[in-house]
């Protein structure tokens, strides 16, 4: 998506809103990374939601040439970004030290999710791009909710997100997210399976402009159960849930044998997967596109993106992380909000 600042019939660029994550992790590298790329990569207009002095610390530390520009209002960020790194400050009250946490910037790391957010439903920034946190540090400075995803959906009160990992190869979606296999068998339901296809169908209309979503909807058993002689699962949860996904005018498909479903042929003919556990959705993207796939949230009223990674603290301060993923999370959340003008 080019930069502009000119209206899309009718209406205007937004610029994204990017947080700053962990402070004592990559998220500030790969910011400053992404924003010395925008032209090699097209990147769209964003700004970056963090504190202008480690921002400029980070940058004579690794000898980055990168002015910043401290805006009041996001509009600003649009005309600003092809000279200069848009910065609305969030100050943090402690000096970051890489790969060190420290509890005393977690209500900053909060302050810029809450303030990303807000814009975003204001209509004031095109989508929250969310650089990557440690939920440890968090949760020692009281943070009630599981993760970063749990956090965006309170804000913007919405009960049922949904995670997908998504490129230019794979979308896929967990039914099941971050429980052991064993709870994620007993959780496994055929109306967590429809809620999940029907949010799923919906934002790939709504946010990636596909008139009529295909949805392949994988197996839980090797062979998909193979006629109940691996297991009764497929007949008894997965089966009913593409039936009625089916029944309501949703392309579905399923339940497919999980491991002849990711090959070039079977992802040609299905627009996401959704798949009944983690691992099962999770190694199949990260085989085939590791550095470029984006972790998307369904559900919210919002546009969600983020990087594919975590805060990597062992490479932070080094100056080597690669900005591939935050590209990926940027490019993709541009094109949805494009997407989104247009329904």
């Amino acid at each position: 998506m080019p930069q502009s600042n000119s209206a899309d019939a009718g209406h205007p660029v937004l610029p994204l809103a990017l947080t700053m994550g962990e402070p004592a992790g990559i998220g500030g590298e790969i910011a400053l990374l992404a924003w010395l790329r925008r032209h090699e990569e097209a990147l769209p207009p964003f700004l970056l939601l963090d504190d202008p002095a480690r921002l400029r610390a980070l940058a004579v530390r690794h000898g980055w040439t990168i002015p910043l520009h401290i805006i009041e209002m996001p509009a600003e960020a649009v005309s600003i970004f092809g000279r200069a790194l848009p910065v609305l400050p969030v100050p943090l009250p402690a000096l970051p030290q890489p790969g060190i946490p420290d509890r005393r910037n977690a209500p900053a790391v909060l302050h810029a999710i809450e303030l990303a957010t807000a814009l975003c439903r204001r209509g004031e920034a095109g989508a929250v791009v969310t650089n990557p946190i440690h939920k440890a540090a968090l949760y020692d400075a009281g943070f009630p909710h599981p993760g970063h995803t749990e956090f965006l959906a309170a804000l913007c009160e919405t009960p049922r997100p949904v995670m997908m990992l998504a490129s230019d190869r794979l979308r896929v979606v967990p039914v099941t997210i971050h429980v052991s296999l064993r709870l994620a068998i007993d959780q496994l339901t055929p109306d967590l399976i429809i809620e999940t296809g029907r949010i799923t169908a919906t934002d790939l209309r709504e946010k990636f402009g596909i008139a009529r979503p295909r949805l392949a909807v994988a197996g839980l058993n090797p062979h998909a159960g193979e006629s109940g002689s691996m297991g009764s699962e497929d007949a008894a949860i997965v089966a009913p849930a593409v039936a009625q996904l089916q029944a309501e005018g949703i392309d579905a498909r399923g339940p497919l044998p999980p491991d002849t479903m990711f090959h070039a042929e079977a992802r040609a003919g299905y627009d996401a997967a959704i798949c009944m556990y983690h691992d099962q959705a999770l190694i199949p993207i990260k085989t085939l596109d590791f550095d470029r796939a984006v972790n998307v949230t369904l559900g919210l009223p919002i546009i969600r993106t983020s990087p594919d990674h975590g805060t990597a603290f062992d490479i932070a301060g080094k100056g080597i992380a690669r900005p591939d993923s935050l590209i990926a999370a940027l490019r993709m959340a541009a094109a949805m909000a494009a997407n989104r003008r247009h329904v």
